[in-house]
């Protein structure tokens, strides 16, 4: 089982190219899926705080405090989300071969996830010059400044556009499987 784990600031590109390995995960016949880390927060979000998954906003506010200020530093569960995305990898290995997480923010989740998982693989989409239109209480959340700090990563991704995201998402695999892009 492969596990990859994708990190970036807020728009940079992680889900996008989440998506770009997953198909390319699939020409070499995986069964990838996406999940995220912050499954869980979107369901409050959704079915106790009547956010609509259908607009184009994401109730980042609401993700920072809940997931942070609530469950990491009032209730001392600094694990809660990473123990739920790892109980939902090992219920969902029964249908799928490889997962690819596209929403870390944090160091801890980055080294807690090498911990438990024996082939786990780190990227970092960077994005820069580029607006991501938070305020400037979201930008200097722990959940957007962390990241920055972590130097680790097995891969680090430029988006310069949807064509880089593609091929970037093309050669890693290409790697990981040991074969050359040719």
């Amino acid at each position: 089982m492969k596990i990859f784990v994708i990190g970036g600031i807020a728009r940079s590109g992680k889900t996008t190219f989440g998506n770009y390995l997953r198909e390319e995960l699939k020409k070499y016949g995986y069964k990838p899926c996406v999940m995220h880390l912050t499954e869980t927060l979107y369901s409050y979000a959704k079915n106790y705080f009547s956010w609509n998954e259908n607009s184009n906003e994401k109730p980042r506010e609401f993700l920072q405090k809940m997931g942070i200020e609530i469950i990491k530093e009032k209730m001392h569960k600094p694990l809660f989300l990473i123990n739920r995305t790892c109980d939902d990898i090992e219920i969902l290995s029964n249908f799928f071969d490889s997962f690819i997480i596209t929403d870390a923010r944090l160091i801890m989740e980055f080294e807690e996830l090498k911990k438990r998982f024996d082939n786990v693989i780190t990227i970092k989409i960077n994005r820069n010059n580029y607006d991501n239109g938070l305020t400037d209480e979201e930008k200097e959340h722990i959940t957007e400044t962390e990241i920055l700090d972590y130097k680790k990563f097995d891969y680090e991704v430029e988006n310069n556009g949807l064509d880089d995201l593609r091929k970037a998402a093309c050669k890693i695999v290409n790697e990981v499987e040991g074969k050359n892009n040719e």
